[in-house]
């Protein structure tokens, strides 16, 4: 608390310095340089207008009255620099009082309406002894203060995304859920926030995912086919109901979208293993160690579709995966055909894919990677195609990432 006072001081006394030093110091360097050369001009015509005189170019009469509105010239320079500024110094005076007064106060209010005065407490900062813990009592009463937050600001998304996810936390799961349920009538599309609402609705309800929660996550899956959460949800679900075939479906895309040497991977793997084993299905192909590209000639990665084309793709649509010179003919140098359905999905391009034998992957030491969505099934791009494009990488990369983001024009 004193720390935060104390900065807090600091800052309000900086704002002020800054704001109030225009107003209290001196007259701009320019006003005292331009009034010292009028002054300076008017010195010299008088000295002129003496000359004159004793050269008798000028009479008597015309030297004294040309000196006296001189004089008064000279005079009025002198008030306009005394009076002038004088007054623009009060008037700054007394406008740099009403803000040394109004800016502290100002912050102090702004700081009370929307800072935590909880802060300024004692206890804010735990108990003594350094134990900064927070008990279950305390995590309660935070979050029925922020419920009943919620309930006097509806309108907040960001307000019923914490407190859903903090009743998650909590296992109160129904809370969650009711909590999701508004958050999502506010933000309808956002396949995370779906798939977090069909999670916790599913624990609500004993953890039975069929019904209302399946229908959340396929809500998701349409947003974003490669939410991670909605796709082991619905791979659970279509575990749980003995088909396996979709089962493996659904996590297999899972697979493609996680970290490959995570522990998340291993189960996926696992879990498709148990899934393949119960419905009797055939094992995944393993390549072929003869089909191994050598690895300078190679690049591999994954491609995915955004959530935001999902609509404007039929899952038999062709995908077509390339590599081309970063420099030069846009000529592919490899190509990989896929389907949409097939999406996420792995990838590797290498020299035996290469179109012609003088244009391999293994000649070029940057290429760009693309995906392509062909609504004809022709490799050339017309329009309507969907397309993702890489940065130029080198050869050999692996783990390079595509994701069709764009429609063609």
């Amino acid at each position: 608390m004193t720390t935060f006072a104390m900065a807090a001081v600091v800052l309000v006394a900086i704002g002020l310095a800054w704001v109030l030093r225009p107003l209290l110091g001196r007259r701009a360097d320019g006003d005292v340089l331009r009034e010292a050369s009028n002054l300076s001009i008017l010195r010299d015509q008088l000295r002129e207008l003496d000359a004159d005189l004793a050269a008798g170019i000028v009479s008597a009469a015309q030297h004294r009255e040309a000196r006296a509105e001189l004089e008064r010239r000279v005079l009025d320079e002198a008030r306009g620099k005394a009076s002038g500024p004088a007054s623009d110094r009060v008037a700054g005076t007394r406008t740099a009082i009403a803000l040394a007064f109004l800016i502290p106060v100002a912050a102090v209010l702004l700081y009370l309406q929307i800072g935590d005065r909880d802060a300024f407490s004692p206890m804010a900062s735990g108990p003594q002894g350094g134990d900064h813990s927070i008990s279950q009592q305390e995590m309660e009463a935070m979050v029925a203060k922020l419920a009943e937050r919620m309930r006097a600001n509806p309108g907040d998304p960001e307000g019923w995304a914490i407190l859903a996810r903090s009743y998650y936390v909590l296992g109160r799961f129904p809370e969650a859920s009711e909590a999701y349920a508004r958050l999502t009538e506010m933000v309808p599309n956002d396949a995370d926030l779906l798939a977090d609402y069909a999670d916790a609705l599913a624990m609500a309800q004993g953890r039975k995912l069929a019904g209302k929660p399946m229908e959340i996550v396929q809500r998701a899956l349409k947003v974003d086919p490669t939410q991670w959460k909605a796709l082991a949800l619905a791979g659970t679900d279509a575990f749980d109901r003995k088909d396996y075939r979709a089962a493996v479906g659904y996590w297999e895309k899972l697979r493609g979208v996680v970290p490959p040497d995570s522990d998340m991977a291993a189960s996926i793997d696992s879990s498709i293993t148990e899934a393949r084993q119960l419905g009797g299905l055939a094992a995944a192909p393993k390549p072929s160690p003869a089909a191994a590209p050598p690895g300078p000639g190679r690049v591999a990665g994954t491609v995915s579709l955004s959530g935001a084309l999902a609509a404007k793709a039929q899952p038999t649509d062709t995908v077509f995966i390339f590599a081309r010179p970063a420099d030069g003919p846009r000529m592919p140098l490899a190509i990989v055909r896929k389907q949409v359905k097939d999406l996420p999905a792995a990838f590797s391009l290498d020299d035996a894919m290469a179109m012609t034998p003088q244009a391999k992957l293994s000649n070029f030491s940057d290429v760009v990677i693309g995906a392509r969505v062909s609504k004809s099934g022709s490799a050339a791009p017309q329009t309507g195609d969907l397309e993702g494009l890489s940065a130029p990488v080198k050869v050999g990369s692996s783990g390079v990432a595509i994701v069709i983001d764009r429609a063609l024009p």
